[in-house]
């Protein structure tokens, strides 16, 4: 080397370390914790630049984090320049991923785009707080108006803005079951809820396992599929607006009926995930599972074969009803790379990434012009029930109860799963209406 250049760029060595030694003292800790939440660190006190985008969600497994991957990759390839930051936090339902997002929004350190259910967690919880920005611009400028079905954008809309983008829509009712176990014992697939109660009846006394179920969230999504099997669709959306009354005789007998149906689960329910129980299924140790169609994705990622490993069906009482719920994407007030989110937006909100994404979710487009063909035979069923079906909204996904209300719901199912006391769970039912629902 040149002695002179050797002797310059010592001489700016020692110069820079100079300089590091004199930096303010906030510099050499991590904000987090030496300051409190409104010292932010510098990333949320300047603009960023939009070279990565931190996208949340509660997607790690089976085939919503494949399906997440192939939407990932459709950003990839629009956005090359951009680094996708994949924050997702496991949790069946976003049970942990929604608790560490709350912690964080608090906090005010709010990812770019994070997941949200369209209707009354969004609705309710975000734009009631002021987390997130109107998406109307977006709307427009990429035409989404036109293509995203006229049901959902209410759902995700106030005062005449939009607040996020849908991916997908999902179907909550579905009955899941074991076509082999169920011939060979002579039963045929439910379409009452007294009918599978017989057909559990016949099951159990043939020594087979009638119904698989999961940790405490899988049971209150079973929950608002009986609540929907026993009132039939203007009873169960009565509920949410208050023209139900929930300490009626006909929720009384909703109750009755979803006690009788945890009869025949499971007793280690409460250590297993949603897809443990339904591989129960598809594996022949469980006769039934009440799941979302999620599970579709599990079982096509698991190299299962339809209507040979696992069939479907409504939930029972439920024929002719689609319990829906939508995943969106979020732009936060103050995203830290906010021109990046909403190029992820784009993506998440276009055909391509639609049609990445939802074949291996298992979940059908919110968008109303994806390609058919690219879907299973469960899914095609899914996309005409959708459109001939009467509609109704998920309570365990956040469609029809904000989330102090599904929360009180959530307490009560949890002492009552511990009790059984079906009168109790109808006064706190009661109580958790008059406290944070439409009976106030």
């Amino acid at each position: 080397m040149n002695k002179k250049l050797f002797y310059l760029l010592s001489a700016l060595m020692i110069v820079s370390l100079a300089l590091a030694s004199c930096a303010p003292a906030a510099t050499e800790a991590p904000a987090a914790t030496e300051a409190p939440a409104t010292e932010a660190p510098a990333a949320t006190e300047a603009p960023a630049a939009a070279d990565q985008v931190e996208v949340f969600s509660w997607w790690t497994g089976g085939g919503e984090a494949a399906g997440l991957e192939a939407m990932i990759k459709v950003f990839n390839a629009t956005d090359p320049n951009i680094e996708f930051i994949n924050a997702a936090v496991a949790g069946g339902a976003g049970t942990n991923a929604r608790a560490v997002l709350a912690t964080r929004l608090q906090a005010g350190d709010p990812p770019d785009s994070w997941q949200g259910h369209a209707g009354q967690e969004l609705i309710g919880t975000y734009v009631a707080a002021g987390q997130i920005e109107p998406l109307n611009d977006l709307y427009a400028s990429e035409g989404w108006l036109d293509v995203m079905p006229e049901t959902l954008i209410p759902l995700i809309s106030q005062d005449g803005n939009i607040y996020s983008v849908p991916v997908n829509i999902h179907r909550a009712n579905v009955l899941w079951y074991n076509p082999g176990l169920l011939e060979a014992n002579g039963v045929a697939v439910p379409s009452t809820m007294d009918e599978w109660f017989a057909a559990m009846d016949t099951l159990q006394a043939a020594g087979v396992q009638p119904l698989a179920l999961g940790e405490q969230w899988t049971k209150m999504h079973l929950f608002e599929t009986v609540l929907l099997g026993t009132l039939g669709p203007d009873a169960y959306n009565g509920l949410w607006d208050g023209s139900t009354d929930w300490g009626s005789a006909e929720v009384k007998t909703a109750l009755e009926n979803y006690a009788k149906v945890l009869s025949y689960a499971n007793s280690d329910s409460a250590s297993l995930t949603w897809q443990d129980a339904s591989q129960l299924v598809v594996n022949g140790e469980a006769a039934f599972n009440v799941m979302g169609d999620w599970a579709a994705g599990y079982f096509i990622e698991l190299g299962k074969t339809a209507n040979t490993d696992y069939g479907w069906a409504a939930t029972p009482g439920a024929n002719g009803i689609f319990q829906f719920l939508s995943d969106s994407f979020v732009l936060a007030v103050g995203a830290p790379h906010r021109d990046a989110a909403l190029e992820w937006l784009k993506v998440a909100g276009s055909k391509e990434g639609q049609e990445a994404f939802n074949p291996v979710k298992g979940s059908i487009c919110a968008r109303t012009d994806c390609d058919k063909s690219l879907f299973g035979e469960y899914l095609q069923s899914a996309m005409d029930d959708w459109s001939s079906n009467t509609v109704v909204g998920s309570l365990t996904h956040g469609v029809v109860a904000n989330d102090s209300w599904k929360t009180e719901i959530d307490t009560a199912l949890g002492l009552f799963l511990a009790s059984g006391d079906v009168a109790a769970f109808q006064a706190s039912l009661v109580a958790a209406c008059a406290s944070s629902g439409p009976c106030k």
